[in-house]
C-alpha cells in the first residue's frame, strides 16, 4: 500500500522536496554569510582597535542579553567566525563554495585540512554531494583528497579509453565491513551488498546499485558478474570484479569478456560504452601498467584496504609519484628545447 501511494504521489513530492531544499539553501546561504560579516568586522577591529579575547567575550555576552537562548555566540564560534574570514578572503574562488555548504561543515573543513587545494576538493565534493556532518568526516578520515590525487596520477595513461574510468581510483577503503581475518570472495561480495549505503559513499554518489552475480548469457551460457552499478553521471555500466589476493594479468580476460557481454547486449544505446574494475587486496603498479598497456577495453585495476588509511604513507607515495611527473615533464621540455636549438 505504502509503495502504491509513493508512485502516485511521487511527482507532487518531489515539487515539495524541491521547495524545502531550496528553503535550507537559502537559510544556509543567509547564516554562511552573516559569519563571514560578522567574522570580517572581527578581524578588522582586532587590526585596529586592538580588540582582544575580553572585547569578545563581551560581545558574547551582548548578544545572549538581546537574544537569550541564540546559538552560535560563544566566545569560541566568534573566534571561528574570524578566522573563517582570514582563512578565505584571499581566494574568491573558494569563498563562493562556502555558501554551498552548512556551518558545521565549514568548520570541519577548516580544522581539518591545510592547503587551498584540499579545501577546494572537500569544499567542491561536499557541496555536490550534500554530505552531513558524519559523511564529511569519513571521507576526511579515509583521505580521499590524498587518494583521488594518486589516482588521478597513475590512471591517467588508461582514461582515453573511457570517459566512465574518470569516475574510478586505483584504491578504495571498505573498513565499513567488518570481515573477519579470513573471508572468501563471496564474503566480500556479500558483505558489499549489506553496506551497499557506505560502499556507494565511498565509490561516490551517482553510482546506482544493478545487482550482484548479474547475469550475461553468451551462446548457451551464464556467465554472472560479481557486482553492476550504473554511473548516473557518466552514463555508462559499471562492471566490478571482486579478487582475494594480488592482482594477475590472467584476471584481464574475464571482465573485458564481461564488458564485451554488456555493451553488446545490456547496454542501451543511448549510454556510453561499459566501464570495468578489478578489485584486489594487493598490485603492483607496474604489473598493472604492463597489464593494461596493449588492452583497449575500458577498465583499471585498483586495491582495496579494509582499515583507514595511513596519511604519512599516501603523503609519500604522492610526493614520489609528482617527483616522477615532474621529472618526465622535465625530460620533455629538454628534448624540445634541443629539437629547436637543431633546427
Amino acid at each position: 500500500m505504502i509503495e502504491k501511494i509513493t508512485k502516485n504521489w511521487d511527482k507532487e513530492f518531489h515539487e515539495l522536496l524541491a521547495i524545502y531544499e531550496k528553503a535550507n539553501y537559502t537559510v544556509n546561504h543567509v547564516v554562511v554569510d552573516m559569519y563571514w560579516e560578522i567574522g570580517e568586522y572581527i578581524s578588522e577591529k582586532i587590526k585596529t582597535a586592538g580588540w582582544g579575547k575580553s572585547v569578545v567575550k563581551e560581545f558574547s555576552t551582548f548578544m545572549q542579553k538581546y537574544h537569550a537562548g541564540i546559538n552560535g555566540f560563544s566566545p569560541q564560534n566568534i573566534w571561528r567566525m574570524r578566522q573563517f574570514y582570514e582563512t578565505y578572503k584571499e581566494n574568491v574562488k573558494l569563498s563562493a563554495l562556502l555558501r554551498e555548504i552548512s556551518w558545521t561543515n565549514n568548520l570541519i573543513i577548516m580544522a581539518r585540512t591545510k592547503t587551498n587545494e584540499e579545501r577546494e576538493f572537500y569544499l567542491t565534493l561536499t557541496a555536490q554531494n550534500k554530505y552531513s556532518k558524519r559523511e564529511l568526516e569519513r571521507q576526511i578520515d579515509v583521505l580521499m583528497f590524498e587518494r583521488k590525487e594518486i589516482a588521478d596520477i597513475v590512471n591517467k595513461p588508461h582514461l582515453f579509453k573511457a570517459d566512465g574510468l574518470k569516475a574510478l581510483r586505483d584504491s578504495y577503503t571498505l573498513e565499513f565491513l567488518d570481515l573477519p581475518k579470513k573471508y572468501k570472495e563471496q564474503d566480500l561480495q556479500k558483505a558489499i551488498v549489506s553496506n551497499l549505503k557506505d560502499f556507494i559513499l565511498e565509490f561516490g554518489r551517482n553510482f546506482t546499485f544493478v545487482g550482484e552475480n548479474y547475469r550475461v548469457q553468451v551462446g548457451n551460457t551464464d556467465f554472472f558478474i560479481d557486482l553492476l552499478f550504473f554511473n548516473r553521471e557518466l552514463s555508462c555500466l559499471v562492471a566490478i570484479e571482486l579478487k582475494i589476493g594480488k592482482f594477475k594479468p590472467a584476471h584481464l580476460g574475464q571482465i573485458e569478456f564481461y564488458l564485451e557481454a554488456l555493451d553488446r547486449d545490456v547496454k542501451l544505446p543511448n549510454e556510453n560504452p561499459s566501464v570495468g574494475l578489478i578489485l584486489c587486496t594487493d598490485k603492483d603498479d607496474t604489473v598493472v601498467e604492463y597489464a593494461l598497456s596493449r588492452s583497449m577495453s575500458p577498465m583499471l585495476i585498483a586495491n582495496y584496504q579494509l582499515c583507514l588509511p595511513d596519511k604519512k604513507i599516501l603523503e609519500n607515495k604522492l610526493r614520489e609519484l609528482q617527483n616522477i611527473v615532474d621529472t618526465q615533464k622535465g625530460n620533455e621540455s629538454f628534448l624540445l628545447e634541443e629539437d629547436d636549438s637543431e633546427v
